[in-house]
Protein backbone atom coordinates (compact mmCIF):
# COMPACT_ATOMS: atom_id res chain seq x y z
CA UNK A 1 0.00 0.00 0.00
CA UNK A 2 1.35 3.40 -0.98
CA UNK A 3 -1.72 5.52 -0.33
CA UNK A 4 -5.34 4.41 -0.10
CA UNK A 5 -8.74 5.81 0.74
CA UNK A 6 -11.16 3.30 2.24
CA UNK A 7 -14.81 4.25 1.83
CA UNK A 8 -17.46 2.76 4.08
CA UNK A 9 -20.62 2.45 1.97
CA UNK A 10 -22.60 1.44 5.05
CA UNK A 11 -21.77 4.89 6.45
CA UNK A 12 -22.98 6.50 3.22
CA UNK A 13 -26.23 4.54 3.46
CA UNK A 14 -26.68 5.41 7.14
CA UNK A 15 -26.22 9.12 6.40
CA UNK A 16 -28.77 9.02 3.57
CA UNK A 17 -31.30 7.29 5.84
CA UNK A 18 -30.62 9.79 8.64
CA UNK A 19 -31.15 12.72 6.30
CA UNK A 20 -34.25 11.10 4.87
CA UNK A 21 -35.81 10.81 8.31
CA UNK A 22 -34.86 14.40 9.10
CA UNK A 23 -36.42 15.99 6.02
CA UNK A 24 -39.45 13.75 5.42
CA UNK A 25 -41.78 14.09 3.61
CA UNK A 26 -39.22 15.83 1.39
CA UNK A 27 -37.06 13.46 -0.65
CA UNK A 28 -33.26 13.26 -0.68
CA UNK A 29 -31.17 13.95 -3.77
CA UNK A 30 -27.60 12.67 -3.24
CA UNK A 31 -25.05 14.96 -4.83
CA UNK A 32 -22.20 12.89 -6.27
CA UNK A 33 -20.31 15.46 -8.33
CA UNK A 34 -16.52 15.76 -8.15
CA UNK A 35 -16.12 12.01 -8.01
CA UNK A 36 -18.55 11.75 -5.13
CA UNK A 37 -16.61 14.43 -3.21
CA UNK A 38 -13.50 12.28 -3.63
CA UNK A 39 -15.25 9.14 -2.33
CA UNK A 40 -16.08 7.53 -5.68
CA UNK A 41 -19.13 8.67 -7.63
CA UNK A 42 -20.65 5.39 -8.81
CA UNK A 43 -20.35 3.33 -5.59
CA UNK A 44 -21.65 6.25 -3.51
CA UNK A 45 -24.47 6.83 -5.99
CA UNK A 46 -25.64 3.23 -5.85
CA UNK A 47 -25.33 3.05 -2.06
CA UNK A 48 -27.37 6.25 -1.77
CA UNK A 49 -30.13 5.00 -4.05
CA UNK A 50 -30.22 1.66 -2.23
CA UNK A 51 -30.63 3.59 1.04
CA UNK A 52 -33.62 5.54 -0.22
CA UNK A 53 -32.30 8.58 -2.09
CA UNK A 54 -34.83 9.58 -4.74
CA UNK A 55 -32.30 10.80 -7.28
CA UNK A 56 -28.72 11.97 -7.85
CA UNK A 57 -27.07 15.21 -8.94
CA UNK A 58 -23.84 16.02 -10.75
CA UNK A 59 -22.18 19.15 -12.10
CA UNK A 60 -21.15 18.11 -15.63
CA UNK A 61 -22.46 15.95 -18.44
CA UNK A 62 -19.28 13.84 -18.26
CA UNK A 63 -20.06 12.96 -14.66
CA UNK A 64 -23.52 11.79 -15.60
CA UNK A 65 -22.14 9.75 -18.48
CA UNK A 66 -19.69 8.07 -16.10
CA UNK A 67 -22.54 7.05 -13.81
CA UNK A 68 -24.42 5.51 -16.73
CA UNK A 69 -21.27 3.68 -17.89
CA UNK A 70 -20.96 2.24 -14.36
CA UNK A 71 -24.52 0.92 -14.51
CA UNK A 72 -26.22 3.52 -12.34
CA UNK A 73 -29.78 3.86 -13.67
CA UNK A 74 -31.36 6.35 -11.26
CA UNK A 75 -32.56 9.83 -12.21
CA UNK A 76 -29.61 12.25 -12.46
CA UNK A 77 -30.03 16.03 -12.34
CA UNK A 78 -27.39 18.27 -13.90
CA UNK A 79 -26.85 21.20 -11.53
CA UNK A 80 -25.74 23.76 -14.12
CA UNK A 81 -26.86 24.39 -17.67
CA UNK A 82 -24.40 22.67 -20.01
CA UNK A 83 -22.91 24.12 -23.15
CA UNK A 84 -25.50 23.91 -25.96
CA UNK A 85 -23.20 21.57 -27.87
CA UNK A 86 -23.37 19.03 -25.03
CA UNK A 87 -27.16 18.72 -25.09
CA UNK A 88 -27.26 15.66 -27.41
CA UNK A 89 -24.94 13.83 -25.00
CA UNK A 90 -27.14 14.87 -22.08
CA UNK A 91 -30.14 13.37 -23.88
CA UNK A 92 -28.26 10.19 -24.76
CA UNK A 93 -27.27 9.74 -21.09
CA UNK A 94 -30.85 10.33 -19.92
CA UNK A 95 -29.86 13.25 -17.68
CA UNK A 96 -32.24 15.92 -16.41
CA UNK A 97 -31.03 19.39 -17.41
CA UNK A 98 -31.03 22.53 -15.33
CA UNK A 99 -31.89 25.41 -17.66
CA UNK A 100 -31.92 29.20 -17.28
CA UNK A 101 -30.97 30.81 -20.62
CA UNK A 102 -32.75 31.13 -23.94
CA UNK A 103 -29.83 29.46 -25.73
CA UNK A 104 -29.82 26.55 -23.31
CA UNK A 105 -33.56 26.01 -23.63
CA UNK A 106 -33.38 26.08 -27.43
CA UNK A 107 -30.50 23.59 -27.48
CA UNK A 108 -32.18 21.23 -25.03
CA UNK A 109 -35.40 21.33 -27.04
CA UNK A 110 -33.61 20.63 -30.31
CA UNK A 111 -31.68 17.70 -28.82
CA UNK A 112 -34.81 16.20 -27.30
CA UNK A 113 -36.81 16.53 -30.52
CA UNK A 114 -33.97 14.98 -32.53
CA UNK A 115 -33.94 12.00 -30.18
CA UNK A 116 -37.72 11.70 -30.02
CA UNK A 117 -37.89 12.09 -26.24
CA UNK A 118 -39.26 14.50 -23.65
CA UNK A 119 -36.80 15.91 -21.14
CA UNK A 120 -37.87 16.70 -17.58
CA UNK A 121 -36.13 20.04 -17.11
CA UNK A 122 -35.51 22.07 -13.96
CA UNK A 123 -35.43 25.87 -13.99
CA UNK A 124 -32.84 27.42 -11.69
CA UNK A 125 -33.60 30.81 -10.21
CA UNK A 126 -30.83 33.03 -8.84
CA UNK A 127 -32.26 34.38 -5.57
CA UNK A 128 -28.98 35.86 -4.37
CA UNK A 129 -26.06 33.46 -4.82
CA UNK A 130 -25.13 35.43 -7.95
CA UNK A 131 -23.46 32.47 -9.63
CA UNK A 132 -25.86 31.05 -12.25
CA UNK A 133 -29.61 31.01 -12.75
CA UNK A 134 -32.43 33.11 -14.10
CA UNK A 135 -33.06 36.44 -12.44
CA UNK A 136 -36.35 36.36 -10.50
CA UNK A 137 -37.80 39.02 -12.79
CA UNK A 138 -37.15 36.73 -15.78
CA UNK A 139 -38.07 33.44 -14.11
CA UNK A 140 -41.69 33.25 -15.25
CA UNK A 141 -40.74 34.03 -18.83
CA UNK A 142 -38.06 31.32 -18.76
CA UNK A 143 -40.52 28.85 -17.23
CA UNK A 144 -43.07 29.59 -19.94
CA UNK A 145 -40.35 29.11 -22.56
CA UNK A 146 -39.46 25.68 -21.14
CA UNK A 147 -43.10 24.71 -20.73
CA UNK A 148 -43.87 25.62 -24.31
CA UNK A 149 -40.78 24.14 -25.94
CA UNK A 150 -41.08 20.93 -27.94
CA UNK A 151 -39.46 18.00 -26.18
CA UNK A 152 -39.30 19.73 -22.77
CA UNK A 153 -41.43 19.52 -19.63
CA UNK A 154 -41.02 21.85 -16.66
CA UNK A 155 -40.51 19.28 -13.92
CA UNK A 156 -38.80 21.38 -11.26
CA UNK A 157 -37.84 24.85 -10.10
CA UNK A 158 -35.01 25.47 -7.68
CA UNK A 159 -32.50 27.83 -6.16
CA UNK A 160 -29.28 27.57 -4.16
CA UNK A 161 -28.75 29.04 -0.69
CA UNK A 162 -25.61 31.10 -0.16
CA UNK A 163 -25.33 31.22 3.64
CA UNK A 164 -27.40 28.31 4.94
CA UNK A 165 -24.32 27.03 6.79
CA UNK A 166 -24.51 30.16 8.96
CA UNK A 167 -27.78 29.31 10.71
CA UNK A 168 -28.39 32.79 12.12
CA UNK A 169 -27.73 34.67 8.88
CA UNK A 170 -30.85 36.53 7.83
CA UNK A 171 -30.15 36.29 4.09
CA UNK A 172 -31.40 32.69 3.90
CA UNK A 173 -34.90 33.85 4.84
CA UNK A 174 -34.65 36.55 2.17
CA UNK A 175 -33.67 34.03 -0.49
CA UNK A 176 -36.59 31.80 0.47
CA UNK A 177 -38.93 34.80 0.32
CA UNK A 178 -37.72 35.62 -3.21
CA UNK A 179 -38.10 32.00 -4.27
CA UNK A 180 -41.64 31.74 -2.94
CA UNK A 181 -42.57 34.92 -4.77
CA UNK A 182 -41.41 33.32 -8.02
CA UNK A 183 -43.39 30.15 -7.26
CA UNK A 184 -46.52 32.23 -6.59
CA UNK A 185 -46.07 33.99 -9.93
CA UNK A 186 -45.70 30.64 -11.67
CA UNK A 187 -48.87 29.36 -10.05
CA UNK A 188 -50.73 32.51 -11.07
CA UNK A 189 -49.59 31.79 -14.61
CA UNK A 190 -51.00 28.26 -14.38
CA UNK A 191 -47.67 26.44 -13.93
CA UNK A 192 -47.20 24.02 -11.05
CA UNK A 193 -43.88 22.19 -11.34
CA UNK A 194 -43.83 18.80 -9.63
CA UNK A 195 -40.63 19.45 -7.66
CA UNK A 196 -39.52 22.57 -5.79
CA UNK A 197 -36.12 22.50 -4.10
CA UNK A 198 -33.96 25.05 -2.31
CA UNK A 199 -31.98 23.22 0.39
CA UNK A 200 -28.40 21.99 0.25
CA UNK A 201 -27.01 19.98 3.19
CA UNK A 202 -26.93 23.05 5.42
CA UNK A 203 -30.42 24.07 4.41
CA UNK A 204 -31.72 20.57 5.06
CA UNK A 205 -30.17 20.48 8.53
CA UNK A 206 -30.63 24.03 9.79
CA UNK A 207 -33.63 25.44 7.90
CA UNK A 208 -36.74 23.23 8.00
CA UNK A 209 -38.70 25.78 5.95
CA UNK A 210 -36.21 25.31 3.08
CA UNK A 211 -36.84 21.58 2.61
CA UNK A 212 -39.75 21.89 0.15
CA UNK A 213 -40.16 18.74 -2.00
CA UNK A 214 -36.51 17.73 -2.32
CA UNK A 215 -33.19 18.43 -0.57
CA UNK A 216 -29.89 18.27 -2.43
CA UNK A 217 -27.45 16.80 0.07
CA UNK A 218 -23.77 16.69 -0.75
CA UNK A 219 -21.28 16.95 2.11
CA UNK A 220 -23.69 15.46 4.68
CA UNK A 221 -24.02 12.26 2.63
CA UNK A 222 -20.31 11.72 3.24
CA UNK A 223 -20.70 12.15 6.99
CA UNK A 224 -19.28 15.66 7.26
CA UNK A 225 -20.98 18.73 8.69
CA UNK A 226 -21.49 21.67 6.31
CA UNK A 227 -19.92 24.04 8.87
CA UNK A 228 -18.64 24.01 12.45
CA UNK A 229 -21.87 25.66 13.57
CA UNK A 230 -23.81 22.63 12.34
CA UNK A 231 -21.52 19.93 13.73
CA UNK A 232 -23.41 17.38 15.85
CA UNK A 233 -26.80 18.76 14.81
CA UNK A 234 -27.39 15.44 13.02
CA UNK A 235 -25.64 12.12 13.81
CA UNK A 236 -23.58 11.66 10.66
CA UNK A 237 -20.91 8.98 10.13
CA UNK A 238 -17.70 9.95 8.25
CA UNK A 239 -17.26 7.52 5.39
CA UNK A 240 -13.62 7.98 4.37
CA UNK A 241 -10.35 6.85 5.91
CA UNK A 242 -7.12 8.03 4.27
CA UNK A 243 -4.18 5.69 4.87
CA UNK A 244 -0.57 5.29 3.87
CA UNK A 245 2.41 3.45 5.32
CA UNK A 246 5.90 3.98 6.66
CA UNK A 247 8.52 3.36 3.98
CA UNK A 248 11.70 4.29 5.85
CA UNK A 249 12.82 4.96 9.44
CA UNK A 250 15.87 6.95 10.48
CA UNK A 251 17.47 8.43 13.58
CA UNK A 252 17.97 12.20 13.46
CA UNK A 253 20.14 14.17 15.83
CA UNK A 254 19.36 17.31 17.77
CA UNK A 255 19.89 20.44 15.69
CA UNK A 256 19.51 18.73 12.33
CA UNK A 257 17.08 20.07 9.74
CA UNK A 258 14.73 18.08 7.54
CA UNK A 259 13.17 18.25 4.07
CA UNK A 260 13.27 21.11 1.56
CA UNK A 261 14.51 24.35 3.05
CA UNK A 262 15.50 22.63 6.30
CA UNK A 263 12.67 24.66 7.83
CA UNK A 264 12.20 22.34 10.76
CA UNK A 265 15.08 21.60 13.13
CA UNK A 266 14.90 19.04 15.89
CA UNK A 267 15.33 20.12 19.51
CA UNK A 268 16.49 16.63 20.53
CA UNK A 269 17.48 13.28 19.08
CA UNK A 270 14.45 11.54 17.62
CA UNK A 271 13.10 8.88 15.27
CA UNK A 272 11.70 10.05 11.95
CA UNK A 273 9.41 7.98 9.72
CA UNK A 274 9.00 8.69 6.02
CA UNK A 275 5.46 8.15 4.72
CA UNK A 276 4.56 7.45 1.09
CA UNK A 277 2.02 10.20 0.48
CA UNK A 278 2.51 13.85 -0.44
CA UNK A 279 0.96 16.99 -1.82
CA UNK A 280 0.35 15.38 -5.23
CA UNK A 281 -2.03 13.07 -3.35
CA UNK A 282 -3.92 15.87 -1.63
CA UNK A 283 -1.95 16.38 1.60
CA UNK A 284 -1.65 20.13 1.56
CA UNK A 285 1.92 21.41 1.75
CA UNK A 286 1.00 23.81 4.57
CA UNK A 287 -0.29 21.05 6.83
CA UNK A 288 3.11 20.55 8.46
CA UNK A 289 3.32 24.27 9.22
CA UNK A 290 0.00 24.40 11.06
CA UNK A 291 0.32 21.45 13.42
CA UNK A 292 -0.81 18.62 11.15
CA UNK A 293 -0.53 15.15 12.66
CA UNK A 294 -0.92 11.52 11.64
CA UNK A 295 -1.72 8.33 13.56
CA UNK A 296 0.88 5.56 13.87
CA UNK A 297 0.37 2.78 16.38
CA UNK A 298 -2.73 4.48 17.71
CA UNK A 299 -0.79 7.63 18.69
CA UNK A 300 -0.71 11.13 17.24
CA UNK A 301 2.63 12.18 15.77
CA UNK A 302 3.47 15.55 14.18
CA UNK A 303 4.29 15.96 10.51
CA UNK A 304 7.66 17.72 10.33
CA UNK A 305 9.45 19.59 7.59
CA UNK A 306 8.10 20.58 4.20
CA UNK A 307 5.63 18.08 2.75
CA UNK A 308 7.01 16.96 -0.61
CA UNK A 309 5.23 15.84 -3.75
CA UNK A 310 5.29 12.14 -2.95
CA UNK A 311 6.34 11.82 0.70
CA UNK A 312 6.11 13.40 4.11
CA UNK A 313 8.05 12.93 7.34
CA UNK A 314 6.78 12.28 10.85
CA UNK A 315 8.49 12.81 14.22
CA UNK A 316 7.86 9.60 16.17
CA UNK A 317 9.95 10.54 19.20
CA UNK A 318 11.01 7.42 21.11
CA UNK A 319 7.94 5.40 20.12
CA UNK A 320 8.56 2.21 18.15
CA UNK A 321 7.98 2.45 14.40
CA UNK A 322 9.01 0.25 11.46
CA UNK A 323 8.70 0.19 7.67
CA UNK A 324 5.30 -1.13 6.67
CA UNK A 325 3.47 0.32 9.68
CA UNK A 326 0.06 1.73 8.83
CA UNK A 327 -0.30 5.52 8.89
CA UNK A 328 -3.77 7.08 9.16
CA UNK A 329 -4.08 10.67 7.96
CA UNK A 330 -7.87 10.95 8.12
CA UNK A 331 -9.87 8.46 10.16
CA UNK A 332 -9.60 6.38 13.29
CA UNK A 333 -6.76 4.20 14.57
CA UNK A 334 -7.18 2.71 18.02
CA UNK A 335 -8.76 5.28 20.30
CA UNK A 336 -7.53 8.27 18.30
CA UNK A 337 -9.21 9.97 15.35
CA UNK A 338 -8.20 12.69 12.90
CA UNK A 339 -11.07 14.17 10.90
CA UNK A 340 -11.37 16.08 7.66
CA UNK A 341 -12.87 18.88 9.75
CA UNK A 342 -9.63 18.99 11.79
CA UNK A 343 -7.59 19.38 8.60
CA UNK A 344 -9.98 22.10 7.44
CA UNK A 345 -9.70 24.02 10.70
CA UNK A 346 -5.90 23.87 10.65
CA UNK A 347 -5.72 24.89 6.99
CA UNK A 348 -8.37 27.62 7.24
CA UNK A 349 -10.56 25.95 4.65
CA UNK A 350 -13.62 23.69 4.52
CA UNK A 351 -13.86 19.89 4.69
CA UNK A 352 -15.30 19.88 1.14
CA UNK A 353 -11.93 21.03 -0.18
CA UNK A 354 -10.08 18.48 1.94
CA UNK A 355 -11.91 15.40 0.66
CA UNK A 356 -12.34 16.64 -2.91
CA UNK A 357 -8.60 17.34 -2.98
CA UNK A 358 -7.54 13.73 -2.37
CA UNK A 359 -5.79 13.01 -5.64
CA UNK A 360 -6.35 10.37 -8.32
CA UNK A 361 -3.10 8.56 -7.41
CA UNK A 362 -4.75 7.51 -4.15
CA UNK A 363 -6.44 4.16 -4.68
CA UNK A 364 -10.06 3.98 -3.54
CA UNK A 365 -11.48 0.82 -1.99
CA UNK A 366 -15.13 0.49 -1.07
CA UNK A 367 -16.59 -1.86 1.50
CA UNK A 368 -19.77 -2.76 3.32
CA UNK A 369 -20.32 -4.71 6.51
CA UNK A 370 -20.31 -7.92 4.48
CA UNK A 371 -16.84 -7.24 3.10
CA UNK A 372 -15.15 -5.47 0.19
CA UNK A 373 -17.14 -4.19 -2.76
CA UNK A 374 -15.71 -5.41 -6.04
CA UNK A 375 -13.53 -2.91 -7.87
CA UNK A 376 -11.08 -0.21 -6.94
CA UNK A 377 -9.71 2.84 -8.65
CA UNK A 378 -10.02 6.61 -8.86
CA UNK A 379 -12.99 8.68 -7.59
CA UNK A 380 -14.67 8.70 -11.01
CA UNK A 381 -14.12 5.01 -11.67
CA UNK A 382 -15.75 2.02 -10.05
Amino acid sequence: MRARADIDLDAIAANVRTLGRLVAPARVCAVVKAGGYGHGAAPVAQASIDAGAACLAVAHVEEGEALRAAGVDAAVLLLSEPDPGAMPRLVAARLQPTLYTHAGIEAASAAAVAAGVTLDAHLKVDTGMRRVGADPVDAVARAKEIDGAAGLALDGVWTHLAVADEPDHEFTAEQLRRFRAVVEELQSAGMRPRTLHTANSAGAIAHPDARADLVRCGIAVYGLAPSPQLAARVPLVPALTLRSEVSFVKQVGAGEGISYGLRHRFAHDTTVATVTIGYADGVRRRLSEVGGEVLIGGRRHPIVGTITMDQLMVDCGDHPVAPGDEVVLIGRQGDEEITAEEWAERLDTIPYEVVCGIGPRVERRWHRSGGPVEGSGTPTSG
